[in-house]
């Protein structure tokens, strides 16, 4: 995860050679397109800057309930009482789970509500019912965007409603989508449901493209009159790398139907023009390196986990890897520190990724005679 965070940060640049992939026309004010196996950018436009998410907002809202169910702070089968506050909702507009003060909907079904029904009042009870008040709850909002470095996400409620100083970017959304797929696996299906019923009224889910792409598998639609039509839409498909996962934003077209047609062309252009490569796999060493003073003579050095890169349609038998680390490399070392570098590039040397070279296996210090020994010999060298 920390490799997740440090590429939305940095805002690591796509795969790019000479014949890098010009995305299509997407008729959005921001948008883009991310591959969550490489975590790279493959295609955007005013990605940072921060734009109405209307009930994209939710992601954030389910993010910290999940967390909460995590951690046994909430349960699934919890009712919880529905506040007169979240009744009012109905008096605001917008999307509603139709829930009264006579009721005490479960946590599963209130997130039901949340996800497919996209319910502002199911988002206040869930609220609630984690923090104790909305304001306690858009507090923690707020400090898990600073958490994770999101600069253009700020909150004020927590079911997108429009708000001066509320606002998110595509990059941040992405970003926060991301965290909910990788985080949370679980809950993660909610967001394919096609429909949900609740109280004999059956809302269907307006991810449009849930019916018309079977790899699509979620995620959030939106809609405020100053947002526009919004949608994160996250696709899956099995390749020759393994399954592979994109992630399309846009924010601010025209209508439902533009919505889901922008991000269905942004999906297709994804899968058409590039390709995935799995360069190594988790726990396996790239090189094997002799060690110094150590108690064994070498140490296997890989990646963080299985590496991936996104690359050109075709490109991906052409690229190369170039290993730099420490030398010379002393004991002791322990699983996961950082001793170099992996650099990919295309045949003509553009920068594909750079993920830290770290030691997969610790290598204690070795004796009093071992280390002398090493000692003379690398004076010697």
């Amino acid at each position: 995860m920390k490799t997740l965070i440090a590429f939305f940060l940095a805002a690591c640049c796509a795969a790019a050679s000479a014949q890098t992939p010009q995305p299509p026309e997407v008729a959005a004010r921001q948008y883009i397109l991310l591959d969550l196996n490489s975590n790279q950018v493959l295609a955007e436009r005013e990605a940072d800057v921060p734009g109405e998410p209307a009930s994209l907002t939710k992601l954030m809202t389910a993010y910290l309930v999940f967390n909460a169910i995590r951690d046994k702070k909430l349960g699934l089968e919890q009712t919880l009482t529905v506040s007169r506050r979240a009744w009012d909702e109905r008096r605001a507009g917008g999307s509603l789970m139709f829930i009264d003060t006579t009721m005490t909907p479960k946590v599963s079904e209130l997130l039901r509500g949340l996800i497919v029904q996209s319910g502002n009042d199911a988002a206040i009870v869930l609220a609630e019912g984690v923090a104790g008040s909305v304001e306690t709850f858009v507090e923690a909002m707020n400090r898990q965007a600073k958490a994770w470095g999101l600069k253009n996400t700020q909150f004020k409620n927590v079911a997108g409603l429009t708000e001066p100083g509320h606002h998110m970017s595509a990059r941040d959304v992405a970003m926060v989508a991301a965290h909910i797929i990788t985080e949370h696996p679980d809950f993660y299906p909610i967001y394919s449901m096609r429909q949900y019923s609740f109280n004999n009224i059956k809302q269907d889910n307006r991810n449009l493209l849930l019916g018309r792409d079977p790899s699509v598998d979620g995620m959030k639609t939106g809609y405020t009159e100053a947002a526009g039509y919004c949608l994160v839409a996250s696709s899956a498909r099995e390749t020759p790398a393994g399954k592979r996962r994109l992630i399309s934003v846009v924010m601010g077209t025209a209508s439902r139907e533009a919505r889901a047609a922008e991000s269905l062309k942004l999906l297709n252009w994804g899968w058409q023009a590039w390709d995935a490569v799995r360069l190594f796999e988790a726990g396996k060493p790239v090189v094997t390196v002799p060690v110094w003073k150590g108690a064994q003579p070498e140490a296997k050095l890989g990646a963080p986990g299985a590496l991936y890169v996104t690359v050109p349609k075709g490109e991906g038998d052409k690229l190369k890897t170039t290993v730099e680390r420490t030398d010379p490399l002393l004991a002791p070392l322990i699983a996961a520190q950082q001793v170099g570098a992996i650099k990919i590039t295309t045949a003509a040397g553009t920068p594909v990724a750079t993920v830290p070279l770290v030691v997969l296996e610790p290598v204690p210090l070795a004796g009093l005679f071992g280390r002398a020994w090493d000692s003379i010999r690398l004076w010697i060298k």
